[in-house]
């Protein structure tokens, strides 16, 4: 697993080199906090200052690329009360389906928006609710740790090929809440209200080369704009 660099933070966004931004394998994800109450550390002079909570997060994100081998992981910033990133699914192509079945969702057709749209990033579409069955509580931990299940549905029309995002995610955050909670016990760490993390989570289709820097950026800059986030 990775140990926390701070200078992994200070970077300049990375040029992908050779990407083909027309497929739907890049992704800027964005997961809150319950309640969006403040757990992995706070902003000091706009850099952001990681507790031991947010450290883990940190060791879990880059575990991802251990879990799901055609994840590869980009920039990331962990906030006081949220989580940003961008993740590649390495190879992803879109599947084509002809019989897409009612109610499924189609290339083109996004998912439904969430408050107003960013004025620099395009407008987020919600992601896929992640299940509740299973997911860990504080006082009721998950048994099997949350693994996701093998056999799920085959993508539809317009989702990569390849791991999907919404099991990555609950990967994710199965494998943060209970090692958090672990630490609410044995370490004292801040307790939470149910669940860590909120249900959904935020995710936009990076497009093209200009869009994945402005992302980048915003990324980056995140602990210095703290003041002016909608999340704080």
């Amino acid at each position: 697993m990775n140990n926390y660099n701070p200078k992994i933070h200070k970077r300049k966004s990375i040029r992908l080199k050779g990407y083909d931004y027309s497929q739907a394998g890049l992704y800027f994800v964005t997961i809150c906090c319950q309640n969006r109450t403040h757990f992995y550390g706070e902003i000091i002079n706009g850099e952001m200052k990681l507790n031991t909570a947010g450290k883990m997060i940190y060791k879990w994100y880059y575990e991802l690329e251990n879990k799901f081998t055609d994840i590869k992981c980009n920039d990331m910033v962990i906030m006081p009360n949220h989580f940003h990133c961008i993740i590649q699914n390495v190879g992803a192509d879109l599947r084509v389906c002809p019989n897409t079945k009612l109610g499924e969702p189609t290339l083109g057709k996004p998912l439904p928006t969430l408050g107003e749209p960013s004025p620099t990033l395009g407008e987020p579409t919600l992601g896929k609710p992640l299940p509740t069955l299973g997911e860990p509580t504080l006082g009721e931990p998950s048994p099997t740790l949350g693994e996701p299940t093998l056999g799920e549905p085959l993508p539809t029309l317009g989702e990569h090929v390849g791991s999907p995002l919404h099991c990555v995610v609950q990967w994710f955050k199965t494998m943060t809440t209970n090692e958090y909670i672990r630490n609410v016990k044995s370490n004292n760490w801040k307790r939470f209200d149910g669940k860590l993390w909120q249900r959904n989570y935020w995710e936009h289709i990076i497009r093209d080369e200009k869009s994945y820097h402005k992302i980048s950026e915003y990324i980056i800059s995140n602990p210095q704009n703290w003041k002016n986030d909608t999340l704080y």
